[in-house]
């Protein structure tokens, strides 16, 4: 068994920690920006240093490869992302990107053989703060593996034209003509060159930490559904008209996200739901709301547990202190399973350097989710401090970054001999 350099990841996590520090704690470093192209200046530098050929791809993926024996195989691939969300944390996606880059410098400076590629990649707009949606490009990447109602969702040109959420004007497509690392179609991630995928990632949650253990085997990225519920009112003179009269589309909406979590409550405790996003129409302090929409998010591994909350949702009342009540479905992805055989691999490296681990599922989406239709695929998690993630507080210990570097390392190895 080999084991990565503690001070070497200790390195990188300061250094990407420096770029696009957002001095809280953490880091704004949105794709396709100057901070994205500094990080990957310094993976260029640090990857060139080992003799690491480099490559990029039409979507700007950026691909880290150290030859193997026996080049007529297909390669192994670890693949993260660098960007992140604004006063983001600086492990996610990032760290992933760390493991591979020790992976990469531990077999070399090891002497490690192995008879494949080993590839170090780079996703572009993993999390699609600046240009949305999130997992864009690898979701663009693999449309032709996905199934039609996701791949829809990620039409090329529907995505190129993506607007900057701070402009409002600038598209994904112009922000990539001008990136540096813009390259060509023919360097993309396929199944033709690549045998299997693995994504090293913190859990972002506090499931690991809870339970003390140092590795999270991911099984599966959870299946969920995305739901908007709208209430219908009526508009009216906040000041004269009376309550008996009112038909006020916020009120009515309380009521039903009150009944949805009364009845979800009802399902399997390891379902999670969420009503993140409210509009309110007009939204006026004088005016009595006449249109209320949520977006409520629901995940679980099991599509008959996801098939009863859907249920709740087209069973609600179709009327609420006078306001009509409507429900459509936005989008919905069935539970993603990782390939068995690397997960075993990644099982059997944990248990081989001697890491308290536990089975796990993500709740989170990651470019994982998409590569896995298109090649084998599986991922490894390291503990998140106090579940906290998408935030300045982000914090994995260096002793958990190393041992997810070192589990990712034995587990690409492990594969390179099958």
């Amino acid at each position: 068994m080999f084991t990565c350099n503690k001070k070497s990841v200790e390195e990188k996590i300061k250094k990407f920690s420096q770029i696009g520090d957002d001095h809280r704690g953490g880091i704004t470093r949105y794709s396709l920006s100057k901070e994205d192209e500094m990080a990957r200046d310094y993976f260029v530098e640090r990857m060139k240093e080992i003799g690491a050929i480099i490559t990029t791809d039409d979507f700007a993926n950026m691909y880290a490869t150290l030859p193997g024996s026996d080049p007529t195989k297909k390669g192994i691939v670890m693949a993260s992302h660098i960007d992140s969300v604004k006063n983001g944390g600086n492990y996610d996606g990032v760290l992933g990107v760390i493991s591979a880059m020790e992976v990469l410098q531990t077999i070399k400076r090891e002497n490690i053989p192995h008879e494949r590629n080993i590839t170090a990649m780079i996703w572009t707009n993993e999390e699609g703060s600046l240009y949305p949606p999130a997992i864009m490009v690898s979701g663009m990447l693999t449309s032709p593996y996905l199934p039609p109602e996701i791949a829809k969702n990620y039409e090329v040109e529907k995505m190129m034209n993506s607007k900057s959420v701070i402009d409002n004007k600038t598209t994904f497509r112009e922000a990539l003509s001008k990136f540096k690392y813009l390259g060509t179609k023919e360097n993309r991630l396929s199944s033709d060159k690549y045998i299997a995928m693995f994504e090293a990632h913190i859990e972002q949650g506090p499931i690991l930490e809870a339970n003390k253990n140092d590795i999270g085997v991911v099984k599966c990225v959870l299946g969920m559904v995305n739901y908007t519920i709208r209430a219908v009112g009526e508009a009216n003179h906040a000041g004269t008209t009376p309550m008996s009269y009112r038909k006020d589309a916020l009120f009515a909406m309380s009521k039903v996200i009150q009944i949805i979590h009364e009845e979800l409550d009802k399902l399997p405790s390891d379902l999670v739901y969420t009503t993140g996003q409210l509009s309110i129409h007009p939204n006026v302090h004088t005016v009595i709301p006449d249109e209320v929409s949520i977006m409520i998010d629901i995940r679980h591994e099991s599509p008959d547990v996801i098939a009863e909350a859907v249920k709740v949702l087209n069973n609600l009342p179709k009327e609420v202190y006078g306001c009509h009540i409507e429900v459509e479905v936005g989008w919905t992805r069935d539970t993603v399973y990782f390939d068995k055989q690397l997960v075993n691999f990644i099982e059997q490296s944990v248990k081989e350097l001697g890491y308290k681990y536990q089975f796990i599922n993500s709740g989170a989406g990651h470019d994982a989710q998409f590569a896995s239709y298109m090649l084998p695929t599986a991922m490894i998690f390291a503990p998140s401090a106090g579940g906290r993630s998408h935030c300045d507080e982000e914090y994995t210990s260096l002793d958990h970054c190393t041992m997810l570097a070192s589990v990712l390392l034995n587990a690409v190895l492990k594969c390179d001999k099958e």
